[in-house]
């Protein structure tokens, strides 16, 4: 099991452990905020099982039918994170609602509000760890997750400060409108997922700054070609894809041309993990005088 699984598997037993502390904050407490804070960890418990999921079939080789591999089931389930992120911000905004219509006034105890403040410290521990791992592993399901968490930990630190507002106040209303603000963030939170995982989708080219590195890789390393050009790149998961023709003299042979791409392909791999390189190997006089020129 490798280690993007094993914490997408952590992030499941986390996410019930907050949701239990959370929904022991809301009844002693009653408060509405809280319940949304709670509601939002139930899309994070889900959203865990869809990641651990693709994370797993991510993993798997390619094979017959997906001879590129099973990279992109990672961005369904970031996808998946932010349609369940709307579904559970509907849900707060309808508890919201009934708050501003019955006007009750919740037992802001420090036993409920201390309860609450635990939650969050598990909650922001655990995010930075995702986040962390996320980067080394290059999982776009685990940085999704942690960065979601993340958007937790701070909705829930406002609706901590809030309703220590309301206990000093008195104010009731507070509760269901802090309800609605946490349904607004997580509004937005989750159409940055859902935009980003369509990126992945669509095949976008990698970022500028990685393209550059790229470049200057294949010009450093390709002593005794005359040109690369048509270079494309695209993410998948954590793999990155690169493809360019690259053009020799016509008179050198398939073994000096083969020497030149294998090493320009060992020195990206140095810079970038993960990496699926196809390479054209073209004469000169398909030479385009354009793109990376080497020489």
């Amino acid at each position: 099991m490798t280690l993007a699984l094993r914490f997408a598997i952590g992030s499941i037993g986390v996410g019930v452990l907050v949701l239990a502390v959370k929904l022991a904050a809301y009844l002693v407490t009653g408060s509405i905020a809280l319940l949304s804070d709670a509601l939002e960890t139930v899309v994070n418990i889900a959203a865990a099982l869809a990641a651990s999921m693709a994370i797993w079939l991510g993993e798997k080789p390619a094979d017959a039918n997906h001879p590129y591999g099973h990279h992109k089931a990672e961005y369904l389930s970031a996808v998946l994170e932010g349609v369940l992120i709307v579904v559970a911000a509907l849900l707060i905004f309808r508890e919201a609602y009934l708050g501003f219509v019955r006007h009750t006034q919740p037992d802001l105890s420090a036993a409920g509000l201390g309860l609450g403040a635990l939650a969050g410290v598990i909650n922001a521990a655990w995010a930075w760890m995702l986040i962390r791992v996320g980067r080394r592993a290059r999982s776009p399901a685990l940085l999704a997750d942690g960065r979601h968490l993340f958007t937790d930990v701070f909705s829930s630190v406002g609706v901590l400060a809030g309703l220590l507002l309301a206990r000093v106040t008195g104010w009731a209303f507070l509760d269901p409108a802090l309800a609605v603000l946490v349904g607004l963030g997580i509004l937005w939170t989750g159409w940055e997922l859902t935009r980003g995982s369509l990126s992945g989708l669509m095949d976008e080219a990698v970022e500028p700054s990685l393209l550059a590195q790229i470049r200057r890789t294949i010009e450093a390393e390709g002593v005794g070609a005359i040109e690369a050009h048509d270079l494309r790149t695209r993410r998948a998961g954590r793999a990155t894809f690169i493809d360019f023709h690259l053009v020799v003299p016509g008179t050198m042979s398939v073994s000096d041309a083969h020497d030149i791409c294998d090493r320009i392909e060992r020195a990206l791999r140095e810079a970038t993990p993960e990496l699926m390189i196809s390479i054209h190997v073209e004469p000169d006089n398909k030479a385009k005088h354009s793109g990376i020129i080497v020489v």
